[in-house]
């Protein structure tokens, strides 16, 4: 059973290694292709014909029908700046499009605000929020048209305000495009209304985001950073996550969605249609780079669809879990902490109300670490007690051992021996699982650390102290990882062995080693539970020691009686 137990343990250590590239959610590289995608045409401007695939898309417009004379119109296209207090945007009264959406309390790369709205984007695809019709005409001048603002400029503050764009020619077409921001205090929540008519006949409406999220690339060059997209289904009450490769072969989704848009790593950028039936179409793009024809931008464009006028809120910010919270309670599994999460939602909003009184997420995480190895302390303390009655007892389970081993593992006569040594655990009192099911508990909660530290935008950048400046990120000198190992190698010493089999303590004695090349590339702030974790074991180990007393001395060896005087046999 120890042998079980045993490999049971090994068998969570190699999973701990490789979970981070099966369980967690990896926004890896991929190779870029040859060819270069284009739009497919429902991205692009109505006018602007279709590209197939491998195929340069065309520039050139259709030829333009003779202008209508406009009767609400903007004299010249300028832009709008919208200042808030978590976000800066820039509108432009060409199409009344969105041109920046900038993250003031979160970074970039380079240091400068994080940006949303994907910038150099070519010519023939749409800027977020433009709105096409059913009419390919309308949705031509809509792309265009130059919309009057509401107001030159915008500083609300942490308050909510709105801007309006309005456009009306001769023809009859009339649009009006109106966005409501940080309604109800959400931050990062824009909702958009638009609407379409001619001579008083409605049109239905398609708000496009277009392509979504962050550069597309890292800004050293070094390779690609791949999106991708996400929908919760009112239906199946569940998040599907799809991958580029996949929205070629099923790019619409038609029904009632909670949200639906694309996610990076630690960003959003999602429709909020609520219990709206929408028709949502998805795009991807690979674009190069310029100056680099080796490197491709990647890009999801979205796009959401209503059968009349547009009434959209758009969720446009961080992956924060109270963020996501004020704007919707399901908006929170957009983060994907993996089959951890009944673990990883309780420990980050443990370490979140820490944080507000310490004002240091990794001071946070050690006493969230100290408070997790006081509460099992009691298991710790049973199972070093149950370890040491395994440890006296093993004399007398080396002879059952002994005594059995001559026969073979199919002998009837060996299969004597299992309950002849459960009945010396039951007379000593010993349960043999009791001295893993402590270690057995904690793998859980690291394995939560661990998905909490790599989606956690809370984490993103959290600086400890010293040479430790973001505890999301491995220790760039590895003297945690080193410190971590040598504290678990000095636990491992301390505590009693339950087994006198020599491989399997030298095998115990490896697990430092293995664990700290495991924890050399993990986040710091994982490290940093763990070495903290340690330290608690040792010290509550000593306090377990000093209160059962050291351990039973061995029995010396039965001397040999002398042979009395005389006893031998008479000489003749």
């Amino acid at each position: 059973m120890e042998k079980r137990v045993f490999i049971a343990i090994l068998l969570m250590f190699v999973v701990l290694a490789v979970y981070d590239q099966i369980l967690l959610p990896r926004f890896a590289p991929k190779p870029a292709p040859q060819a270069q995608m284009t739009p497919p045409p429902a991205t692009a401007p109505a006018s602007t014909p279709a590209a197939t695939p491998g195929q340069k898309p065309a520039t050139t417009a259709p030829t333009p029908a003779a202008p209508v004379k406009t009767l609400v119109a903007d004299t010249a296209e300028h832009e709008i700046v919208v200042d808030m207090e978590s976000v800066r945007a820039v509108f432009s009264s060409a199409g009344a499009t969105l041109r920046s959406w900038q993250l003031k309390k979160y970074r970039d790369a380079t240091g400068k605000p994080f940006e949303v709205v994907p910038i150099d984007m070519p010519p023939q695809l749409q800027h977020p929020f433009t709105i096409t019709t059913d009419v390919p005409d309308l949705s031509a001048v809509l792309a265009t048209a130059l919309f009057q603002p509401s107001t030159q400029n915008l500083t609300l503050g942490s308050s909510a305000g709105t801007l309006s764009f309005e456009y009306r020619d001769a023809s009859g077409l009339s649009a009006r495009k109106t966005f409501h921001f940080q309604p109800e205090g959400r931050s990062y929540v824009v909702n958009v209304t638009a609407s379409v008519d001619v001579n008083g006949t409605s049109h239905p409406v398609t708000v496009h985001f277009g392509p979504a999220l962050g550069l597309g690339y890292k800004p050293d060059g070094s390779t690609t950073v791949e999106a991708q997209a996400l929908i919760f289904r009112n239906d199946k009450d569940k998040v599907e996550r799809l991958s580029m490769s996949k929205l070629e072969g099923q790019p619409s989704h038609d029904g009632a969605f909670r949200f639906a848009g694309v996610e990076e790593q630690y960003f959003l950028s999602v429709a909020l249609p609520g219990t709206q039936v929408v028709k949502m179409e998805f795009r991807p793009h690979s674009l190069p780079v310029a100056g680099d024809p080796k490197l491709n931008r990647k890009f999801i464009a979205y796009s959401a669809g209503v059968p009349g006028a547009a009434n959209l809120p758009f969720y446009l910010g961080p992956k924060d879990f109270d963020e996501l919270r004020k704007v919707d309670q399901m908006l929170v599994f957009a983060i994907d902490f993996g089959f951890f999460r009944p673990l990883v939602v309780p420990l980050l909003q443990a370490l979140k109300w820490i944080n507000r009184s310490v004002g240091n997420y990794g001071w946070s995480i050690i006493i969230l670490t100290i408070i997790i190895n006081l509460l099992i302390f009691p298991l710790r303390h049973r199972s070093m007690v149950s370890m040491r009655k395994m440890q006296s007892a093993q004399p007398e389970i080396k002879a059952i051992q002994d005594r059995y081993a001559k026969y073979k593992f199919t002998d009837p006569e060996r299969q004597k021996m299992n309950p002849e040594m459960m009945a010396l655990y039951k007379s000593k009192g010993i349960n043999p699982a009791s001295g893993c099911v402590p270690m057995l508990l904690t793998f859980p909660i690291l394995l939560a650390f661990y998905a909490m530290l790599s989606v956690a935008i809370e984490l993103r950048g959290a600086p400890f102290h010293w040479w430790i400046h973001d505890l999301a990120l491995r220790d760039p000198l590895y003297i945690t990882p080193v410190l971590m190992g040598a504290t678990m190698f000095w636990q491992q010493k301390m505590m009693p062995s339950p087994t006198t089999d020599p491989l399997q303590q030298k095998i115990f004695l490896f697990m430092p080693i293995f664990f700290t090349f495991t924890f050399l590339w993990a986040p710091a702030g994982m490290v940093l539970y763990w070495l903290v974790s340690n330290l608690m074991g040792i010290l509550q180990q000593t306090v377990t020691l000093k209160m059962i007393g050291a351990p039973p001395r061995p029995a010396p060896p039965k001397a040999k009686l002398a042979k009395p005087a005389g006893s031998g046999n008479p000489k003749p």
